[in-house]
C-alpha cells in the first residue's frame, strides 16, 4: 500500500528527485502537475495520494484530480474535467468538484486558474495587435547582394551608352550601308521617334486651337460711330415718309371719284422703293465761250 510519508522521505528530505531544482534560497519543482511550482510536502504531486491541479491545453483549461482509489490503475489515475470559458462558472465548477477536498488544494486551484486565464487574455491581445517581425540577415549576404547591384548598375549604364552611340552613328550614316545592329535597339529607336512626332503633332494642334480661340475678340465702340449710324437711320425714315405721302394723296382722289392716271399696269413682283427727287443745276461760263469764238 502507498504511503505518502515514505515517498516524501525518500524524495524530499535531501534525497534525489529528477523534478527538483535547487537554488540558494528555495527549491523548485518541474513536474507539470505541480500546483504551485515549489518543492514542499503539501504541493508535491508524488507524495500526495489525493491531489488536484489545473492545466491548459490549446487555450482550454482542465481540472485534473487524483484519488487513492485509482492508485492501482495508472492509466486511470488522473480524472480530467473540462472547465467553462466563463470565469465565474469555472470557479463554481471547481468548488463543486472539490467540495470535500482540503481547503489548501481548492484555494491553490482557483489561484492557478486565475493566472492561466490572465495570460490567455494577454496572448489574445498580443495576437490581435500588430507587431514588428525581426528577420535576421547575415552581413556576408548583404555585402554580396550590394556588390551584385553595383555591377548590374555599371553594366546597365554601359549598355545604354553603347546603344546611344550606335544610334547616333546610324543617324549620321557613318557606316554607309552596314546595318548589323540589334533589332530590339532599332525598334526602340523607332518607337522613340514616333513618340516625339506624336508629341510635336499634339503641340501643333494645341497651338492651332489657341489661335482659333483668339480670333474672336470683344472691342469697344466709340460714341461717334453710334451717332453716324443714328443719322443714317434718320435719313432712311425720312425717305420712307416722302414715299408714303403721294400714295396717301392718290387714295384720297379715288375716294372723291377722280379717275386714276393713265399709264402702264404695274408689274407683278416685289415693290420697288422710289428714290428721293433730286434737282441738278448746270452753270455755264459765257465769258470763256465768247473768247474762244473770237479766236
Amino acid at each position: 500500500m502507498q504511503s505518502d510519508d515514505i515517498v516524501w522521505d525518500t524524495l524530499g528530505n535531501k534525497q534525489f528527485c529528477s523534478f527538483k531544482i535547487k537554488t540558494k534560497t528555495q527549491n523548485f519543482c518541474r513536474n507539470e502537475f505541480n500546483i504551485t511550482g515549489l518543492c514542499n510536502r503539501s504541493s508535491c504531486p508524488l507524495a500526495n495520494s489525493q491531489y488536484a491541479t489545473i492545466k491548459e491545453e490549446k487555450g482550454q483549461c482542465y481540472l485534473y484530480m487524483k484519488a487513492i482509489e485509482r492508485a492501482a490503475f495508472p492509466n486511470r489515475l488522473w480524472e480530467r474535467v473540462r472547465l467553462s470559458k466563463n470565469y465565474e462558472k469555472a470557479l463554481e465548477e471547481i468548488d463543486e468538484n472539490l467540495i470535500y477536498w482540503p481547503r489548501f488544494i481548492r484555494h491553490k486551484c482557483k489561484q492557478r486558474f486565475t493566472k492561466i486565464t490572465q495570460y490567455l487574455i494577454r496572448i489574445r491581445k498580443l495576437t490581435l495587435k500588430r507587431q514588428r517581425k525581426l528577420v535576421p540577415l547575415s552581413k556576408k549576404v548583404e555585402r554580396r547582394e550590394k556588390r551584385r547591384e553595383e555591377k548590374a548598375l555599371i553594366a546597365a549604364q554601359l549598355d545604354n551608352a553603347i546603344e546611344k552611340e550606335l544610334l547616333e552613328r546610324l543617324k549620321k550614316e557613318t557606316y554607309g550601308d552596314i546595318y548589323n545592329f540589334p533589332i530590339h535597339a532599332f525598334d526602340k529607336a523607332l518607337q522613340q521617334q514616333e513618340a516625339e512626332s506624336e508629341s510635336d503633332s499634339d503641340t501643333e494642334r494645341n497651338e492651332e486651337k489657341e489661335e482659333d480661340s483668339n480670333k474672336r475678340e470683344f472691342v469697344e465702340v466709340d460714341e461717334s460711330d453710334l451717332s453716324d449710324f443714328e443719322d443714317m437711320d434718320k435719313l432712311g425714315t425720312s425717305s420712307e415718309e416722302e414715299e408714303e405721302a403721294p400714295s396717301s394723296e392718290e387714295e384720297e382722289g379715288e375716294r372723291n371719284g377722280q379717275p386714276k392716271s393713265k399709264g402702264k399696269a404695274p408689274l407683278k413682283g416685289p415693290v420697288r422703293r422710289k428714290r428721293p427727287y433730286i434737282e441738278i443745276e448746270y452753270e455755264q461760263e459765257t465769258e470763256l465761250l465768247s473768247k474762244s469764238k473770237a479766236t
